[in-house]
């Protein structure tokens, strides 16, 4: 069976032109709401249809971005659609049909382009992260006792002072003075 996802960003936006031309398509359910397309979640209308569908459905769209904003939320829920034996089906984008071979072949390919593309923003990410090494950027968390607050914990701790005393002197956990001890 068919089934429609129509959606539009905001409550001012209409989504009849997407309707009629689902129904044109031949869906024989159309399920449409009102939200932004950003991402999947917040979309309970399209986990009900998801929820909803059976072996041999076929999604069916008008353009892919009223599913999926990003080539990563598609091929997301691609993927779903097909462990599920469902297809997928963009009026708009003649090459997305998951129900045919040139469909599921260019959907291969632009899943490795996605793949390709996190790739290259990981290493980029890594290469910034080490160049500001490089610079002495600290990372992390700021240290809440400097240097000299902890060689002068050792001292006293030493001298018998508990953590929670020092904790509380140094308005910090005990967890801080331990870690601060150890280090």
């Amino acid at each position: 069976m068919k089934i429609g996802y129509a959606r539009v960003s905001s409550e001012s936006q209409d989504h009849a032109a997407q309707v009629e031309a689902l129904k044109a398509a031949g869906c024989g359910h159309i399920f449409s709401e009102k939200a932004s397309g950003k991402s999947t979640n917040g979309r309970p209308v399209l986990a009900k249809l998801l929820k909803r569908l059976e072996q041999g459905d076929v999604v069916v769209v008008t353009k892919l971005d009223r599913v999926a904003r990003s080539a990563r939320d598609l091929l997301n829920i691609v993927h779903e659609l097909k462990d599920r034996d469902c297809g997928f089906v963009s009026l708009g984008d003649s090459w997305c049909d998951t129900t045919n071979e040139m469909g599921r072949f260019m959907l291969t390919v632009m899943s490795g382009i996605a793949e390709l593309e996190r790739d290259l923003i990981r290493k980029r990410c890594q290469a910034g992260i080490e160049r500001a090494k490089v610079k002495g950027t600290q990372f992390g968390r700021p240290t809440v006792l400097d240097v000299k607050q902890r060689k002068k914990l050792a001292e006293r701790y030493a001298t018998g002072e508990t953590m929670a005393e020092l904790a509380r002197e140094y308005s910090c956990g005990e967890a801080t003075i331990w870690r601060a001890l150890r280090g």
